[in-house]
């Protein structure tokens, strides 16, 4: 019999795991990659009484594998907040899904682990910008907010080393991650005992944030905007968090920023407006290799011949009248 932890290479999906992994130890095979590697269940066969726990990635993008998974014997346990269509109903498969856009797998696991692990639980809230969602479970805790400050940077830094076009453009191979933090019984303790690790993450991540000083939209009206980033690691390093910015500075106004890809054409992130976090994840399923949740989507790769199109299907997606007028959008 083997273990294998599959889990999404993001902060939400790093903490989800860490969450059950200090609770119940197993040995098991990790399975993970950058934020936008969701189809991740294509990289398991398991066999004969195997058990997958799988964490944070779309059940509807890993439908056909994990049915093969759950055919050929292994005990599935499924944690997520993203679309997920249809929930298969099997003996061996155990799902625990929301798609609520106040959760995150995070949240979910520390709902199922009765509060027992509720450090990692926020930092993976705050990485997954439900910051209303981590600073309520921080109040009833009743953390300073000096540890509620530390928990954001340090899930806003865990999020952000998920991001890029390849795991070349990431600082850390998110499994290897993970592996640095489950050691770490709370955020504090890594934070605390490993200066190197967190002081490498949090000056690669403001020494790319810096650029977003310079960026542009390249389109936008009342209701939207559309960024379109250099062809540069750090930019598609800092895609995510640009996003975030945004919908956080902008919360009436939905929002797409485009990345170079190594296909020829881009890799998107939308935001839904925060005042309204819908749409996103339906926009993104309009094209082949997109998906997400309602409040944040994405989608793997655009042709670039496909660029109007998209920002007319945006455009659509998003033309409820707004409560306020943005001129413009420097940041």
């Amino acid at each position: 019999m083997k273990y294998f932890d599959i889990f999404n290479g993001d902060a939400d999906g790093i903490c989800a795991l860490l969450q059950l992994r200090q609770i119940k130890p197993v040995d098991s095979v990790l399975v993970s990659g950058i934020k936008r590697d969701i189809k991740l269940l294509e990289k398991v066969h398991a066999g004969q009484g195997d058990k997958l726990t799988v964490l944070d990635i779309s059940l509807d993008k890993n439908r056909v594998e994990l049915l093969k998974n759950l055919h050929n014997g292994a005990e599935v346990f499924y944690i997520d907040h993203h679309f997920c269509g249809e929930i298969p109903v099997h003996e061996r498969l155990k799902a625990l899904i929301d798609l609520d856009t106040n959760v995150c797998t995070s949240l979910l696991v520390n709902q199922h682990l009765d509060n027992q692990k509720y450090l990692w639980a926020i930092t993976g809230a705050f990485g997954d910008n439900l910051k209303v969602s981590a600073e309520n479970l921080a109040g009833k805790h009743q953390l300073s907010a000096i540890e509620v400050s530390q928990l954001n940077s340090l899930g806003i830094y865990i999020n952000y080393n998920g991001y890029g076009a390849d795991i070349d453009d990431l600082h850390f191979v998110p499994d290897l991650l993970y592996k640095k933090l489950l050691p770490y019984q709370t955020p504090f303790d890594f934070i605390q005992d490993s200066h190197s690790v967190f002081q490498q993450l949090e000056f690669a991540y403001k020494e790319d944030k810096a650029f977003i000083a310079e960026i542009k939209a390249e389109y936008q009206t009342q209701q939207i905007a559309v960024f379109i980033l250099p062809d540069e690691s750090w930019a598609r390093r800092i895609s995510g968090i640009f996003s975030n910015k945004l919908v956080n500075q902008f919360p009436d106004r939905a929002h797409a920023v485009l990345s170079h890809n190594k296909q020829g054409g881009y890799l998107i992130s939308v935001r839904a407006p925060l005042n309204n976090k819908t749409g996103a994840d339906e926009l993104c399923r309009q094209f082949s290799t997109g998906g997400g949740r309602q409040a944040a989507a994405g989608i793997n790769h655009l042709d670039k011949s496909e660029y109007e199109y998209f920002v007319n299907r945006l455009t659509r997606q998003f033309s409820k009248p707004l409560k306020n007028i943005y001129e413009n959008s420097d940041l």
